[in-house]
């Protein structure tokens, strides 16, 4: 999971980025520190009628609740010398979501990344170029480390399937058949896992999705491959106490669903703890 605040380091100035919704905002107020004239530079670049244009435009395309009436107004009284437009006067009258500021020891006011972008072009070229940089930069490692957790649970759950077909092998699989009746049996113990874990068997999950490569697990979360991997090893056990498949099924899925429940949670309350910047 990608963290919910960060920070990168743009030609000696910290800049914070918090995920707002699932998007990336990154802060405005952290972004003049080093210029002269910081504390007016943001009210500075609101003033601007090409800036009004430009976040009009942005929150028709991203945001459907975005109060048209009220920017026209705005746009109209824009450029004029007693203008005035704070990133809370936009937000409160128009219900835009690009800007957001926020008060208190860590507050600040913060903007979408398309917004933060095109305010560090009216800084400084330099300024922007660097910053999406540093910005692209923290991207390539937050899915390096995610695609990392994600290959390690997916090995994981490859490696308790081992433990998982020796104990069909040992249990399941009579003597002396052949290499394709065992197959059909380890097949049928994978669906079992499937449908415990996902509602549906390898074979239904293709059907659904002709367009998507690989197979059930491949697309899988993090939280799923985590119970697949314990289910995997609860399974083996299972089989070696001789339940029925029907039981195994039954217990299987309510062990999947109690997990999945605690990870979903244990995953919300983390989103929900203060932030630390």
């Amino acid at each position: 999971m990608p963290k919910k605040n960060t920070s990168i380091e743009v030609q000696g100035t910290s800049v914070k980025i918090k995920n707002v919704g699932g998007q990336d905002y990154i802060c405005l107020t952290d972004m003049v520190s080093g210029f002269e004239g910081k504390g007016a530079l943001i009210e500075n670049w609101l003033k601007n009628k090409d800036t009004i244009l430009f976040l009009g435009i942005w929150e028709q395309i991203n945001n459907p609740d975005f109060n048209s009436l009220e920017f026209e107004g705005i746009k109209n009284e824009a450029g004029r010398n007693s203008f005035y437009l704070s990133a809370k006067k936009w937000a409160d009258a128009t219900q835009a979501i690009g800007l957001v500021a926020k008060a208190g020891r860590y507050g600040g006011t913060y903007a979408h990344k398309d917004i933060a972008f095109e305010f560090g072009s009216w800084l400084s070229p330099e300024f922007k170029l660097y910053l999406i940089k540093e910005f692209q930069r923290l991207k390539d490692d937050e899915n390096s480390r995610l695609s990392l957790s994600w290959n390690l649970n997916r090995t994981l759950s490859k490696i308790n399937y081992r433990i998982h077909t020796d104990a069909i092998k040992a249990k399941l699989i009579p003597a002396e058949v052949s290499k394709a009746q065992a197959a059909i049996t380890y097949a049928s113990e994978a669906d079992l896992l499937n449908v415990a874990l996902f509602g549906q068997t390898a074979k239904q999950w293709r059907d659904a999705n002709p367009q998507l490569k690989g197979n059930i697990r491949d697309h899988a979360s993090i939280e799923q491959l985590l119970v697949l991997a314990n289910i995997e090893s609860m399974n083996a056990e299972f089989i070696h106490m001789q339940l029925s498949a029907s039981e195994r099924l039954m217990k299987l899925n309510s062990i999947a669903i109690r997990q999945m429940q605690s990870l979903t949670t244990n995953a919300k309350l983390m989103q929900q703890l203060p932030d630390h910047d």
